[in-house]
């Protein structure tokens, strides 16, 4: 009998948590930074920042998205297109989104250089180059409180 009780307690924990988290979400606005450097090599991991930040855009946060290393690629048109993550639609159709919502997204200069990535491919999705002293700016940047 006691385990019984015990246990019918123990299910209702994560219930009780999930009401209080949707709560406490509800109050505030969130800065988050995403980084990535998967590619097309990996279509799904490579959707995940563009996936989460449209998401989290949606919900009323803040996000900038940082691309390093292969994800620097998906900033050409043709390879955003053609890279189609397994349950979801072509990459291309969620950064159309993501830049719709004004997503701030950076490129790896140094990274962009090394792949042909060129200004005008970041100008498809309103990206901008950046460099470790930008990147540093956006964990500084996530990482302050936002008071309503």
């Amino acid at each position: 009998m006691a385990r019984r009780s015990f246990l019918r307690q123990m299910m209702a924990l994560p219930l009780l948590g999930l009401t209080a988290w949707g709560q406490e979400s509800a109050r505030k606005t969130l800065n988050v930074m995403m980084k990535s450097a998967w590619g097309s090599d990996d279509p799904t991991k490579a959707a995940f920042p563009f996936l989460h930040g449209l998401a989290l855009s949606e919900a009323g946060h803040s996000v900038q998205i940082f691309l390093l290393g292969e994800a620097v690629s998906l900033m050409r048109k043709s390879v955003a297109a053609a890279v189609v993550p397994v349950g979801w639609p072509p990459l291309e159709e969620t950064m159309t989104k993501v830049a719709a919502r004004h997503v701030q997204i950076y490129a790896c200069g140094a990274c962009c250089r090394a792949r042909s990535v060129a200004q005008t491919d970041l100008d498809n999705w309103g990206a901008k180059f950046g460099n470790p002293t930008i990147f540093v700016s956006l964990v500084e940047w996530a990482d302050r409180v936002i008071t309503e």
